[in-house]
């Protein structure tokens, strides 16, 4: 159906079908004095979606823009119509603008024959939302860093802290944390609406839609996984409760242990597996540490490694769920899950803004997406489980996973137990709702990455791992 002079991130997501046929080149254009190198997506009907194959020594360096209110971070170029008229024929004119800070603007181009030029490059907008390197912008700036040097300062004299002192600090700061420009809380939809403009892009060049790989198993529209953070020993004393309910509801979870922190006893372990829940690493001494650098993920891994196996782990969470990108696959584990869609009121506030699993390199990402227990009753003091209803009930509307921490260090009081078992209550009559283990999604993830579509006789149908249970479904329609 397509074919690209260079791998299409977008597609490889979607598992959408396209080739790369051998000798292919970016295209050469002329920009007034210098020149440019665009990559390019051309369909069966020869119509052309083209975008920026950045030179490393340009210097450039992303940026936040918006594009019909979508707001996305990369570099954008420079283009200019009678560049594009002299060097790819037809005549181009400016379509949708992409804004920029102080004022800026680019455009997208489009010619007469239906041949796009994007500005950016999808591939390096897509990742600045997954790694969340949108934050060196934020990095640089006196906003910013009066931020770090706040929160520095309280996680520094926070041990000397009286209980409820650290409380009152972290309520006055999630006033000002809320209030977040970007990403928005408790919901940033703007790489899911960067898809879907980039879909209707690519099925306008093709003249149809395209044919993708559904995020869930057939039979599946959405997911709820549920997961827990055992952080001290009071929490470890404190699994039946949580474990309790979940089995009323028919649910199953994950429980992340540290292996460093407090006892933890094989026994407790089989158990919970024989019920079928599933274990995970939750760091080593939960000080915060184990990413710090690439000497301590190589000093500290092998031995979190050797818990995970004894147990029979597959899945790691952060303390405080600090995140590196480049240093999260050197843990090797399956899958990690510290990633927040949206949370400005971690240590790390950010977010990757996905509702769908994603790859590190070979590290399979569970991004989470519900705001976590402790946050929700006891920092913004809320009295009931509907933001948790209200979120994933999007989440829901937009084919997304729910994805949720509760500690069974802070959840022993009736009162939230109760918020928590009508949560689980409020979906059980979804038939199209896939209760599933953080591994299941992490092993559905990479049977559907490995599989692909093909068409027989002009039905497409897809191959591979997953051939048995995905489905198929179009994008880019309007």
């Amino acid at each position: 159906m397509f074919d690209a002079s260079a791998p299409v991130a977008l597609f490889d997501y979607f598992r959408v079908p396209y080739a790369t046929p051998e000798g292919a080149e970016p295209t050469l254009v002329r920009m007034n004095d210098e020149s440019r190198r665009l990559n390019w997506l051309r369909s069966r009907h020869a119509t052309t979606l083209y975008w920026p194959a950045w030179d490393e020594e340009e210097g450039r360096a992303p940026e936040f823009w918006s594009l019909d209110g979508t707001q996305f971070f990369a570099r954008v170029a420079e283009l200019c119509g009678s560049g594009l008229d002299a060097s790819l024929g037809g005549s181009w004119s400016r379509g949708q603008t992409v804004e920029g800070a102080g004022g800026r603007v680019e455009s997208i181009w489009e010619d007469n024959r239906g041949n796009v030029v994007l500005p950016f490059d999808p591939a390096e907008a897509i990742e600045s939302f997954w790694s969340e390197s949108y934050r060196s912008v934020e990095a640089t700036g006196l906003g910013g860093s009066l931020r770090r040097l706040a929160m520095r300062t309280y996680y520094r004299v926070r041990p000397a802290l009286p209980r409820s002192a650290q409380i009152s600090m972290r309520r006055v700061f999630s006033r000002i944390q809320r209030r977040r420009a970007f990403p928005r809380w408790p919901t940033e939809p703007a790489l899911h609406d960067l898809y879907v403009l980039l879909f209707r892009y690519v099925a306008g060049i093709a003249g149809e839609p395209i044919p993708s790989i559904a995020p869930w198993p057939s039979g599946y529209t959405w997911a709820v996984v549920l997961t827990h953070d055992v952080e001290t020993s009071i929490g470890y004393r404190n699994l039946k409760p949580l474990q309790e309910i979940e089995l009323r509801a028919g649910y199953r979870s994950s429980w992340n242990f540290v292996p460093k922190r407090y006892e933890i006893e094989d026994t407790v372990v089989r158990e919970l597996i024989e019920q079928g829940f599933e274990v995970g690493v939750h760091g080593l001494f939960h000080d915060g540490r184990d990413l710090e650098s690439e000497e301590m993920v190589r000093r500290r891994s092998p031995e979190m490694r050797a818990y995970a196996e004894r147990w029979g782990a597959r899945g790691f969470r952060s303390p405080a769920t600090h995140r590196q990108w480049d240093l999260m696959p050197m843990l090797g584990f399956d899958y990690d899950s510290s990633y927040p869609d949206t949370d400005p009121f971690e240590p790390q506030a950010g977010g990757c803004c996905t509702w769908l699993p994603y790859f590190n390199r070979d590290l399979v990402e569970l991004p989470i997406t519900l705001t976590q227990d402790h946050t929700l009753f006891v920092i913004l003091r809320e009295r009931s489980e509907r933001p948790w209803i209200e979120k994933a009930s999007y989440l829901r509307s937009r084919q997304g996973m729910a994805l949720l921490i509760t500690h069974p260090d802070y959840m022993r009081d009736v009162a939230s137990l109760k918020a928590y078992e009508r949560f689980l209550s409020a979906f059980s009559d979804d038939s199209r709702v896939w209760r599933a283990l953080p591994q299941d999604v992490s092993d559905w993830w990479r049977r559907r990455a490995a599989s692909t579509i093909v068409t027989d006789g002009g039905t497409p149908r897809v191959a591979g791992p997953a051939e048995r249970e995905a489905e198929i479904e179009m994008l880019g329609a309007d």
